[in-house]
């Protein structure tokens, strides 16, 4: 069996052609531009698939064709995040929780390679006008957070890692049928101060044994590959536009922070089985039929597992609002944001007190 190609990944190390400084990715474009002369270089456009590994072949360490690429990252020691640093960097923050981090302890990690990604669409001028509108939506919010929130100091453009999964599924299931029929109820009440004998109709459920099997395929099951921002923040800042992924190019990198995954692959893909159960389960009481369904049980067998690893742009915000963290989060692509907030309880208790006395005075005018 082959070894598994390894390759050095290194990123921000791209000269300017004009003056040989360093150059970054411009959101948006195809290009690379010099901030010292203003020259503007083209990346090249990589005409190939993106193809899809075997999961499988790779957990087994029998896949040949699987890359794996060494980058340096450094480790916050606060929240856990492994993230690159832009070359020449002698110090630096937690791009998710600020927390000042140890750059002498930057060391080389071995990943699976990415094979494909999104670039930025937005740069960060247009990623600070999104999450401006949002912070002015905000009801209740104390009067110091737009001070704290608006401070783009920490906000960072970070590629975060993702992994998708492909899957065929077979669901075997026991369950039950419910199938409503009706009888008719003799019950007595008053009327009138008079008792009377009345009848109604009351719906009740004849349950059948049921069992069978139904099958589904799974095409790009996405599921986030950091566990440094909140879950339900980051799944919100779907839908992406996953039929623009274009193939790995490190240019895409350069002047952003790549994290590393902390979720491996294979707990990648225990979430994504979580993400597809409530499909199969809707799946099997459609198939049980019937006005209401149980399931008992059930069995789902996952076949022709294929994954890709890729790289998805988000800009991150993080500060702390009086000892607490408070993060969110913008989408690079289509300028989604989501985040936790702070309330100001002193505004909603004025509010509260102001609801109440306009209660007070529309009761005491109807009344008199």
């Amino acid at each position: 069996m082959e070894e598994i190609q390894e390759q050095e990944l290194k990123v921000g190390t791209f000269a300017c052609t004009s003056c040989g400084a360093d150059l970054k990715y411009k959101p948006g474009t195809v290009h690379l531009s010099c901030e010292y002369c203003g020259a503007s270089n083209e990346i090249p456009q990589i005409d190939a698939d993106i193809k899809k590994l075997d999961f499988n072949a790779y957990l087994a360490n029998q896949s040949e064709s699987i890359e794996t690429s060494v980058e340096s990252y450094v480790k916050c020691e606060s929240c856990g995040a492994s993230s690159t640093l832009e070359p020449n960097v002698t110090s630096a923050l937690c791009p998710y929780c600020s927390t000042p981090l140890v750059v002498e302890q930057a060391k080389d990690e071995k990943i699976i390679q990415p094979k494909s990604l999104l670039p930025f669409k937005l740069d960060k001028n247009g990623a600070k006008g999104e999450f401006k509108k949002w912070i002015k939506k905000l009801w209740f919010a104390p009067n110091d957070l737009k001070k704290a929130a608006l401070n783009f100091d920490h906000f960072k453009g970070v590629y975060i890692p993702y992994w998708t999964f492909d899957t065929d599924t077979f669901t075997r299931y026991i369950g039950q049928r419910g199938e409503y029929y009706y009888v008719t109820e003799t019950y007595t009440t008053t009327e009138n101060g008079k008792s009377v004998t009345k009848t109604r109709q009351v719906r009740k459920t004849r349950w059948y044994p049921a069992s069978g099997s139904v099958k589904r395929f799974f095409d790009d099951i996405l599921t986030v590959a950091t566990k440094s921002l909140p879950q339900k923040y980051i799944y919100k800042l779907e839908p992406w536009d996953l039929q623009n992924l274009i193939p790995f190019d490190k240019s895409y990198l350069s002047g952003f922070i790549t994290e590393k995954y902390q979720i491996e692959l294979e707990e990648g893909f225990e979430i994504a089985k979580g993400i597809a159960e409530p499909e199969i389960r809707s799946l099997v009481r459609r198939d049980i039929g019937g006005d209401e369904q149980r399931i008992i049980s059930m069995n789902t067998q996952y076949d022709d597992i294929t994954f890709k690893h890729l790289l998805l742009p988000v800009f991150v915000s993080a500060y702390k609002f009086k000892g607490k963290l408070y993060q969110f989060l913008v989408n690079g692509r289509t300028g989604e944001v989501q985040g936790q907030r702070p309330y100001s309880w002193i505004k909603i208790t004025l509010t509260s007190l102001a609801v109440a006395a306009i209660i007070a005075l529309i009761i005491y005018f109807t009344n008199n």
